[in-house]
Formats: structure tokens, sequence, C-alpha cells
């Protein structure tokens, strides 16, 4: 998906939020990074992902900070952790839920964590969106799409190598309930996190913290984008990826950039633009459930034997 016009008002919005959180007392600091923003936005070639144009901001924030005689941070720190410590307090009652769930005739726990994994995603300090997650939980409203659920869970089977793409700190609490019952069904997962801060995105200091790393192998992908752009991945991950018989893809960020350039993901994520919404045909705010179909596989492979 490339960036279209409507989303640079997002992004607007999104260079006021990091320069608050960068130069908090500094009014002037913050006038210099919408300056320097507006600058590098009409230079840059927006037929890239979304993902790619929100690297050039923060990029712009951390050298305009320099400029001004100050370090670069990972100034989403403080909220990965809250979300990560309000969501592990959550988890032995959904774990709880998932018993049930599993000890029920008929029961489908492997749906029931997908659909959790996925209210996950509503925490996203990339987006205006206000979504009440732990509400969400609470009144849990099954509405993906039966048939691809169907089609995930019977390729989700015992040997089958699945990679989870991961997104968000947070999410990726409600992310390891997932990554049990894969496990459970015998799968070999690896899950995926960022190599580089970059808004609230999961890391690998995230995985170790929510206790991913005890479960199964986490791995960086190599990128530094909120999103699995492909060409910014490592090969060694690309490798990984190319090897993997199921890709799960979390967050609408990594929809975004795989979206007309990889087959056959599932993408799992909350829609939180009205582009997105049009793009899926979902209202804004409900939970997706998605197989990529019909991309180029070309450039992918190319990257692939990189």
């Amino acid at each position: 998906m490339n960036t279209a016009t409507a989303c640079l008002e997002c992004f607007g919005r999104m260079a006021q939020r990091e320069a608050r959180l960068a130069l908090p007392d500094d009014e002037a600091g913050r006038r210099r990074i919408a300056e320097a923003w507006e600058d590098r936005l009409a230079g840059l070639d927006l037929n890239v992902p979304p993902p790619v144009i929100a690297r050039h901001l923060a990029d712009t924030v951390a050298e305009v900070v320099v400029e001004l005689g100050g370090c670069p941070a990972d100034y989403y720190l403080d909220d990965k952790r809250r979300d990560n410590q309000a969501a592990l307090r959550l988890l032995p009652g959904l774990q709880a839920r998932l018993d049930a769930e599993a000890a029920k005739p008929g029961g489908h726990p492997l749906a029931l964590a997908l659909e959790l994994a996925i209210i996950g995603n509503c925490m996203d300090r990339g987006v205006d969106l206000n979504l009440d997650w732990e509400s969400e939980l609470d009144a849990l409203d099954r509405c993906v799409d039966p048939a691809i659920l169907a089609r995930f869970s019977a390729e989700t089977l015992t040997g089958a190598r699945v990679m989870v793409l991961g997104d968000n700190a947070g999410e990726i609490v409600l992310d390891t309930l997932l990554v049990r019952q894969l496990l459970a069904r015998g799968c070999d997962v690896t899950y995926a996190v960022r190599s580089r801060p970059i808004l609230n995105d999961a890391t690998l200091d995230d995985a170790a913290e929510v206790g991913m790393t005890r479960l199964c192998r986490v791995t960086e992908s190599g990128v530094d984008t909120p999103g699995t752009v492909l060409d910014r991945c490592s090969p060694g991950f690309l490798r990984l990826l190319r090897d993997a018989d199921v890709v799960l893809s979390k967050g609408q960020g990594n929809f975004e950039a795989l979206q007309g350039s990889m087959d056959g993901v599932y993408c799992a994520f909350k829609v939180k633009c009205e582009r997105v919404a049009a793009e899926t045909g979902l209202r804004l705010g409900a939970s997706a459930l998605i197989r990529l179909e019909g991309a180029d596989r070309r450039g992918v492979a190319g990257r692939w034997r990189s």
C-alpha cells in the first residue's frame, strides 16, 4: 500500500505528538521540528507504504533534537512499559477464558485467542483512533471472517512452521496467548519484533519482559519502521519468512507494508483509519482477519535471494 494524500494529515498530527514527547519544554524546538518535517515531507516519494514515511518522521525528530544539543531517545518507552504491565495483569483471567473455551464441547480456543490478540492491536500510539481495548476484551464480539478463520485453523496443524509478525508493546502480551495455542497444536512458532525503537512497537526487550522469549523463538526482523517493509528486512529474517508455512501479520502497519508485496499472508489487526476501512470493506474500529491474495511475488522472491 502506498502513502495517499489522505495519510498526510495523520502524519501531521503524529509530528506534533512526537515533538511534544521529544521537547516537552521547548516551544521553539517543537516549531523547528514542524518546519523540518514539512521540508522533508515535500521531497519524499509517497509511492512507499506509510510505515516508511513514519521512519522519516522519527529520523527528522531525532535530527532536530541533536541539532539542539540533545540526545535522541525512545520517547514511547514509558508507554510501552505501562501497556505491557497493564496487559500482563489481565493475562491470568484471559487464560482462564481460553481454558474454559477449550473445555467446552466444540470449543475453539485458537479462534478465541486470535480474537483476543486482534483486540490487543488497539494499543497503538501511531493513530488517533481511541479504542478501549479493556472494554473490548470484556464484551468480545466474535466477528472475524469465519471462512478465513477456518483456513487459518486448517493450516496451523502439527509441524507447521508459523511466523508471527508482531506489532505493538502491550499487544505482544495478548499474542502470548495465541502463541501458546499454536504451540499446543504442534506448530513450530517464530515471533518477529522490530530491530529499532519506533513508536510503541515491540522490540526484543518487550518480548523478554512479557515472557515471549520463554515461549518460542523470537527474532528481530531488521526493520526500523512500524511495519514489516520487506526491502528493509535483514537477509536472515527474509530466509525465515520464506521458509514459513504460515505467516500471521499483526497490526495495521504490517498490513500496509505487505499488501501488494506478499501472497498468502494472514493479517490480523484493528481497522484504524478511513483509508484502510475502504481498502478492506470493514468499518472503522472493526477486527480484521484478512488473507492477502494476488501480490506480485517476483519482487519478494528477489529480496529473499539477497
